[in-house]
């Protein structure tokens, strides 16, 4: 087999709302997502046995190799599948940890995409979705990896068509645990924070072929009910989004999933390109993308 790739890319979330606690613990979520065009990526070789090797800027944040969503991921299908070929994987990494991007579900969606392949498995396979939701609530969005409304618990996606989006992610670099988040958003279980009419008033989000502006507008009405809590824990969200909006051009400017990452939606590329360098400039430290969500 010679060496497959695959890109992990970035799960920028545009809105989270979230409906309520299950009585099991887990959160009832509704949320548009979008991919952007900055992404990990990931190898498969040949190999006498699983093993993961990190390399890339950011290889010493990912922690112990089997601890990692990747490792999971593949032994999680190899437990359902009879005779899986596995093998030795690479995992260049370039987004940051504990983000609310979803870069290490994003990672195990890859896996599972060039396990698919190395093994003719087809990407629908009920066992390779069994182990998506297994890995983590993010896997099965990162899985599809396209714009979608993702509700439940990450499980149900509807496909939307988005415009590409000109944007600036950045990330202080401070991690965010999602459990801290949601123990600070404090719901208890069987806990509801809509009501009927609420999810009947549901946004009918604009059809394919809508402008960015027209798509801003909409999600202008919307945001992120994780921004609040995650911002309590760790203040400097909020001086990334003071930042973000303090640039020329930005129409939207919000956190994506628990944090501490944040985006900004600009009328054009050169908008976005222009405030990513005065962000850096002014915040060395920070991690900054400009291109496109889409």
């Amino acid at each position: 087999m010679l060496a497959l790739t695959e890109d992990g890319r970035a799960k920028v979330n545009l809105t989270l709302r979230v409906v309520g606690r299950r009585v099991d613990g887990y959160h009832d979520l509704e949320s548009v997502v979008a991919f952007a065009d900055c992404a990990d990526r990931l190898s498969l070789a040949d190999g006498p046995e699983l093993r993961l090797t990190t390399t890339g800027p950011l290889a010493e944040a990912c922690g112990e190799t089997v601890d990692n969503l990747v490792f999971k991921a593949a032994q999680l299908l190899g437990d359902r599948v009879a005779d899986l070929r596995l093998g030795e994987f690479t995992l260049d990494k370039v987004l940051p940890v504990a983000a609310g991007i979803g870069g290490g579900s994003a990672d195990a969606a890859a896996a599972l995409r060039l396990l698919a392949r190395a093994n003719g498995l087809a990407i629908d396979d009920t066992r390779l979705l069994e182990v998506a939701q297994l890995t983590g609530a993010d896997v099965p969005v990162c899985l599809a990896s396209r714009a979608c409304v993702m509700t439940g618990v990450g499980e149900t996606l509807l496909p939307l068509t988005l415009p590409k989006m000109p944007c600036v992610l950045v990330n202080p670099r401070i991690p965010v645990a999602t459990k801290d988040v949601f123990r600070a958003l404090g719901l208890r279980n069987g806990e509801l924070l809509v009501g009927a009419s609420d999810v009947i008033r549901a946004p009918a989000w604009p059809e394919a072929g809508s402008s960015v502006e027209d798509w801003v507008e909409m999600l202008a009405a919307s945001s992120n009910d994780l921004e609040a809590p995650a911002t309590r824990i760790q203040p400097v969200i909020g001086d990334v989004i003071s930042a973000l909006s303090a640039t020329n051009g930005a129409w939207l400017v919000r956190m994506s999933g628990s944090g501490a990452t944040c985006f900004a939606i600009f009328e054009n590329t050169a908008d976005a390109q222009r405030a990513a360098q005065k962000i850096q400039l002014n915040h060395p430290q920070w991690w900054v993308h400009a291109g496109l969500l889409s």
